[in-house]
């Protein structure tokens, strides 16, 4: 059994996977516009969004998650509380460069440094709302 999280970018999940390949160097499975699914669900997919992401897979390192444009018309803009993804680092320079790159438009929750648990540990809201730990264990 598995986990994967399904991330939803309130219209932004191009940007989104383009940023995560940037700075994450995360390679995209599979893509899937809505374009291309044979029915529409109502409410799905709105006038003039048709070449927006309707699905997508994605690894970052051995680790897979899933993403979309957004949830359902009307159900607002998703709000990531509650949750955040651990990013393992090999030691504190990689610690730091992950650190720093995810941060790039994003908020810094709690500085990368020193703890009693790791050399490095650090938690970054992304551009996206999405809460990363950097931590090396």
């Amino acid at each position: 059994m598995q986990v994967q999280p399904y991330l939803f970018f309130a219209g932004r999940c191009e940007e989104a996977l383009d940023f995560y390949r940037g700075r994450l160097g995360a390679e995209v499975t599979a893509l899937m516009r809505w374009s291309e699914c044979p029915e529409t669900p109502s409410g799905m997919c709105t006038p003039g969004s048709e070449n927006t992401v309707m699905h997508a897979s994605f690894t970052i390192g051995k680790s897979t998650l899933m993403a979309s444009v957004g949830p359902p018309a009307g159900a607002g803009a998703p709000d990531y509380k509650g949750f955040a993804l651990s990013l393992l680092a090999v030691d504190p320079v990689e610690a730091e460069l992950l650190f720093t790159a995810l941060g790039d438009g994003g908020q810094v929750q709690m500085p990368l440094g020193k703890t009693f648990f790791s050399p490095a540990f650090g938690m970054v809201s992304d551009r996206f709302g999405v809460s990363w730990m950097v931590v090396v264990e």
